[in-house]
């Protein structure tokens, strides 16, 4: 009879045991139904194991056009460029805790040319003769830009405390400007600037304009006397 109650008792404990895990099951996961969706998964619980909604985007059916500007940019070079960038922060005697250190492989563009908006009438002349002289403006760059979707960290160290969430952008704040300046030194505006005389030199001659000079500052003409009359000196008595 001991026997008998004594496993019937460890019969109760385990159905009570099911019970409570059943009732536990059941809250747990109406709170994982009803929790925000911005709050962390429940600690111990794996992410990937929680399936995530699909997102769904409502854009606004409203626009607002803030400008609208003229643009008459005559881009005439393109350059390619790939360079590599080494950051780091928290070096020193506490590196192994504090430090990050990535190394990356920037590929951006840099695109130069002449605004052609800002030719006016006193930038061109035309002499008796049917000499045109034109002043183009000077040439600028117009864009230089990394290519994320090229652009990658080939390597990256980070201390035990974790990576510096900034040091990634400030890496490629300075790779835009390192991109810039190699091809600022590599002559980037004197080749848009050659380019640009070469286009406009041939839409000129298709107008049949054939006698066009392209110079930085416009000649001053000496007005020629008119046909036809004389001057003579007059003597004063």
């Amino acid at each position: 009879m001991e026997q008998k109650g004594s496993k019937t008792r460890v019969l109760w404990i385990l159905l009570a045991l099911m019970l409570i895990c059943g009732i536990l099951a059941v809250v747990g996961g109406q709170q994982l139904l009803n929790r925000p969706k911005s709050l962390a998964p429940p600690l111990g619980l794996p992410t990937g194991l929680i399936p995530q909604p699909t997102p769904t985007i409502y854009p606004s059916a409203v626009t607002v056009i803030e400008q609208v500007q003229m643009l008459g940019r005559l881009e005439t070079v393109s350059y390619h460029i790939e360079k590599v960038v080494t950051a780091e922060s928290g070096q020193g005697p506490l590196g192994f805790l504090l430090g990050d250190k990535l190394l990356l492989i920037a590929r951006g563009t840099v695109i130069a040319g002449v605004d052609l908006s800002q030719v006016g009438p006193e930038d061109v002349l035309i002499t008796d003769e049917g000499t045109i002289y034109f002043r183009l403006p000077k040439a600028t760059v117009f864009m230089a830009t990394l290519d994320n979707q090229r652009t990658e960290i080939y390597d990256r160290r980070t201390g035990l405390v974790g990576m510096n969430p900034q040091l990634e952008t400030a890496a490629r704040q300075q790779a835009e400007l390192l991109i810039r300046e190699a091809a600022e030194e590599d002559g980037v505006l004197a080749k848009a600037d050659e380019n640009a005389r070469q286009v406009m030199r041939s839409l000129l001659l298709a107008l049949r304009l054939e006698h066009v000079i392209f110079v930085d500052e416009l000649p001053t003409l000496t007005p020629s006397p008119t046909p036809g009359i004389t001057l003579t000196p007059m003597a004063i008595p």
